[in-house]
């Protein structure tokens, strides 16, 4: 675990980064239209990770409801023939499992083009299938639909999994950023429902206050990866023009977390999530649910996806694959 003391100083990588990403002259995809900000999301994201071979990739819907979820399928070499050697290195042992993915962007960009290289790492470093989801999303569709959607998704996958040959437990969901903040309350709604087929749930900086009045959003408030600004306009937008005060998307007024699926949550130090995202692991651990919790103190917000760049993303994809693998495993 990184420890959470100061000083929190960017990694040089970083900056380097922020060179790259200025040189592009890509606008700020808050700033166009819809479709083409969403577009310049993925497009900004793509020559900036890894994308990895695995065993095999394939796209599918799922009906939840009265509509079809669009999903991508991401099985490990062993299951699916043998991966060649890539950039993330050797591929684990192909394990028993699946984790449901959903992808972070403020819940109005991101999709499965734009955390494909994410999966590809995740599912290589683990061992386990992915299912990435592209849950509909604000402002065409504001909470609660992105959650209705990861739920009836999950519930799909621990009652039919076997029917596309993917293992219905053990299972876990696990996203970045606004995307964790999804999978957090996914496991919330599936436990009050007394059904949940979790078994471990991976949050990766999520987002989980609205109020945005920590310490880190002050220390961040003009970080160029994530400002508050942007996470004011976020919250507005998923919210249907102000932040919401459901405990399924302001996860911080949940007042009992016991009975979620042991956890494992990686903070960034220079990210505004970073004290929501740290307090919400203790307030799991106070409410008896097995944590790991660990900070890259040198790294800002959305790191992970930027792993052709930046080595401590790397790093991080490699902690949380294991973590959830092991989660998944259960006791030795």
């Amino acid at each position: 675990m990184h420890e959470n003391t100061p000083p929190r100083a960017a990694h040089p990588e970083v900056a380097a980064l922020l060179d790259e990403l200025a040189a592009s002259g890509r606008p700020s995809s808050r700033t166009l239209p819809l479709p083409d900000g969403r577009r310049n999301f993925a497009e900004l994201i793509e020559p900036l990770t890894e994308s990895p071979e695995v065993g095999a990739v394939e796209d599918r819907a799922i009906e939840v409801g009265a509509h079809e979820v669009p999903v991508r399928i991401y099985r490990p070499a062993g299951l699916a023939g043998p991966a060649a050697p890539g950039p993330a290195g050797a591929a684990a042992p192909a394990r028993e499992g699946t984790v449901v993915f959903l992808h972070g962007g403020g819940w109005v960009f991101g999709d499965l083009r734009s955390h494909d290289g994410m999966c590809r790492s995740l599912t290589r470093l683990s061992g386990l299938t992915t299912m990435a989801v592209d849950y509909r999303r604000a402002p065409e569709h504001p909470f609660p639909a992105a959650v209705d959607d990861a739920v009836g998704v999950i519930r799909w996958l621990a009652g039919h999994g076997g029917e596309i040959g993917m293992a219905a437990r053990p299972l876990a969901v696990a996203g970045d950023s606004s995307g964790g903040n999804l999978a957090a309350a996914a496991a919330l709604v599936l436990r009050d429902a007394g059904d949940s087929p979790l078994a471990f749930l991976g949050l990766l900086y999520p987002a989980t206050d609205p109020a945005m009045t920590t310490a880190s959003y002050e220390e961040n408030a003009d970080d160029p990866f994530l400002s508050r600004d942007e996470m004011v306009w976020y919250w507005s937008q998923y919210g249907g023009g102000k932040a919401p005060d459901d405990p399924r998307a302001a996860l911080t007024e949940v007042t009992d977390l016991s009975g979620l699926p042991p956890t494992y949550l990686l903070a960034a130090g220079l990210d505004p999530l970073r004290d929501e995202g740290l307090a919400f692991a203790e307030a799991l651990r106070r409410s008896g649910v097995p944590v790991r919790c660990s900070e890259y103190r040198d790294m800002p917000h959305g790191f992970l996806l930027f792993a052709g760049r930046l080595s401590r993303a790397r790093e991080g994809l490699a902690e949380a694959a294991d973590a959830i693998a092991a989660g998944l495993a259960g006791p030795a």
